[in-house]
Parts: structure tokens; C-alpha cells; sequence
């Protein structure tokens, strides 16, 4: 028997397919498979490309996977899986097939019960959980204009905007100045901001990203308050999503932090800010940074779809075929 995975984020699309004793099988990786970004049609043709990846490698067929879970990253509302269900249809040929947002599939490989709450900071973020009567519940994850303040497009952009107001003095001096030209190949402040505008460039590269966690361990107060914030507003949403599935009182809850800024970043600033704002709401929070990739997290969904169980030697296969590709 096999089965398969996908994870769709908003740069990249990872597939893998397992038997049911969870050997890999095989793996696949594509582009961008958040429908929001590209459109469901785009969206699903790189899933169906990692998919087939996969099956090549694992020399199967399509009609021979038993189950094929999807984690998506955008599938929030009805109207998005109704936006994605036909193009499923469409582009596979699979008996039976689920679709879950990749929330979901941070909180299954972070929390064995698959209750708790669950908290994705990758290029971009979302907040959920689920307790133990199969509630589910969601907070935030549709961007800035609808109060998002995290992830790496958000850190970016607050970077760059930050960096150019402590460059003109409007804001204290900070090593951002430097380090933010010189990371995207500038000579200078002047430079990259006369470029930008020339091109007529709306969105700051996630690059920027990686800038700010650099000059933030260099001790730089700019990229520091940047980190802390974010950690704040990450707690804030998991504060949020206890309290809106009852408070789980007499449980340790489990937060499970995804993403590549929560999974790779692991800034001692951020994860510090968002345990002691979590912690204002619910005092017994076990915080969880997964060792497995988010694909993963599908891969279990259908196994326990198939009733297949999940054994300490299923998560070791896993996570001897790597865990660090972490992703939105």
C-alpha cells in the first residue's frame, strides 16, 4: 500500500509517498502551491509536478496510491476548497484524496493527539488549533490589511522600511544601513533605493529575512525590536486561539511552532516574546519546534486516514529521510 503527502506552501511544493509501514518511497519538490499567489489551475500543476517526482522515484503509479493528503497553504475558507476540489478533479487521478489547511499539518507532527495549537511563521503566517472534541478554529493567516503582523514578507517589508528611516534620520542609526544594500548587492543606501524605485518595486525581498536575524545576533537594537515584536504578535495569536477553543483548562497545551523563521530562525528574541505573551492567557503551554518537515504532517494525516498506525519507527524513518526542509 502507498500513500502520499503534499505540501503546498507559498515558494514551494513538497511531495512524498511512503508505504505503509512509512519507508519513503520517494519525493518530489516544485513551485509555488499556494492557490492565493498563483490561482488553484498554477497552484495544483505544481503539486502535480512534485507528485510525479515522487511516484517516479518510487517507480509507482498514480492508480496505486491509496491515499493522497494535501497540506495547503491558503486553503483557509469553503471558498477556497471550492476553488481547489475541482482542479484536484481535474489534474489527478487518485480514489481518495483530502484536503486540510498546512496548519494542520504543523499541529499533527508536533502533537502526537493532533490537539493544541499550532503556529506558522514562514514567508507567511497562520494561526490554529484544535481541541479534544474536534474543534477547530483559525486566527488570522489572509495577510496585513486583515491584521497579520508576522512572517518573512511582513518582517521584510518592516525591515526595509525601518532601515531607510534610520538611514534618512527619521529613525537612531542602525547596522540594518549597511548590512541591508550590501546583502542585495548595493553599494549603498542611495543606490538601492533609487534602483528600487526605477523598477517600480512593491515588495521587499525575503532576503531581508535573513539580514535581520544576522545583524539582530550582532545585537543591532533595530533588527532586535523587529524580532521582538514579531515573537509578540505570534503569542498574541496563540493567546488568541486558546482562548477561543475554551482555555484547555487542567491541560498542558501544546503550541507547535512551524515555519522556516520559527523552525530554522529560532531567534532566542522572538520564541522569548511569544512564550511570555502566550503565557498571559494559559500559564502551562509546553512550546514544540518539530523536527519534521511540514509534508510530513500530511503524510501522518493519511495514515491515520487509513487507519495505519503510527509507530516510533515511523517517525524515525521520517525523520532519517531529513526534517529540514521547512517551509510555509
Amino acid at each position: 500500500m502507498y500513500l502520499a503527502g503534499i505540501d503546498g506552501g507559498g515558494s514551494k511544493t513538497f511531495a512524498i509517498i511512503t508505504n505503509e509501514h512509512g519507508v519513503v518511497m520517494g519525493s518530489g519538490l516544485s513551485g509555488c502551491g499556494n492557490h492565493q499567489m498563483i490561482g488553484a489551475s498554477a497552484a495544483l500543476a505544481n503539486m502535480r509536478k512534485a507528485l510525479v517526482q515522487a511516484m517516479h522515484q518510487a517507480e509507482i503509479c498514480e492508480e496505486e496510491l491509496a491515499f493522497v493528503q494535501f497540506g495547503l497553504a491558503g486553503a483557509d475558507r469553503p471558498f477556497d476548497l471550492e476553488l481547489l476540489q475541482p482542479e484536484i478533479s481535474r489534474q489527478f487521478q487518485v480514489s481518495q484524496w483530502d484536503i486540510v489547511c498546512d496548519t494542520m499539518e504543523g499541529l499533527r507532527i508536533g502533537s502526537p493527539d493532533y490537539t493544541g495549537v499550532v503556529l506558522v511563521c514562514g514567508s507567511n503566517t497562520n494561526a490554529a488549533g484544535r481541541n479534544r472534541e474536534g474543534t477547530v478554529v483559525q486566527v488570522g493567516g489572509f495577510d496585513e490589511l486583515f491584521g497579520d503582523r508576522a512572517g518573512g514578507y511582513y518582517l521584510a517589508r518592516q525591515a526595509f522600511g525601518r532601515t531607510i528611516r534610520s538611514w534618512d534620520g527619521r529613525e537612531p542609526y542602525s547596522e540594518l544601513v549597511r548590512m541591508v544594500p550590501e546583502g542585495l548587492g548595493f553599494t549603498g543606501m542611495e543606490a538601492m533605493i533609487q534602483r528600487c524605485l526605477d523598477d517600480d518595486i512593491s515588495e521587499a525581498p525575503l532576503e531581508l529575512v535573513m539580514i535581520v536575524h544576522e545583524a539582530a545576533r550582532k545585537g543591532d537594537w533595530l533588527s532586535c525590536q523587529l524580532l521582538t515584536e514579531m515573537g509578540r504578535e505570534l503569542g498574541k495569536s496563540a493567546a488568541a486561539v486558546i482562548r477561543k477553543l475554551g482555555g484547555f483548562k487542567g491541560e498542558t497545551v501544546p503550541v507547535v511552532l512551524t515555519g522556516s523563521i520559527l523552525q530554522n530562525g529560532r531567534s532566542p528574541l522572538l520564541l522569548d516574546a511569544l512564550k511570555e505573551e502566550a503565557g498571559t492567557v494559559h500559564a502551562d503551554c509546553s512550546f514544540i519546534i518539530p523536527a519534521l518537515a511540514p509534508v510530513f504532517g500530511a503524510v501522518l494525516l493519511a495514515m491515520d486516514r487509513l487507519g495505519l498506525p503510527v509507530t516510533d519507527k515511523v517517525i524515525a524513518n521520517y525523520e532519517q529521510f531529513g526534517g529540514d526542509q521547512h517551509e510555509n
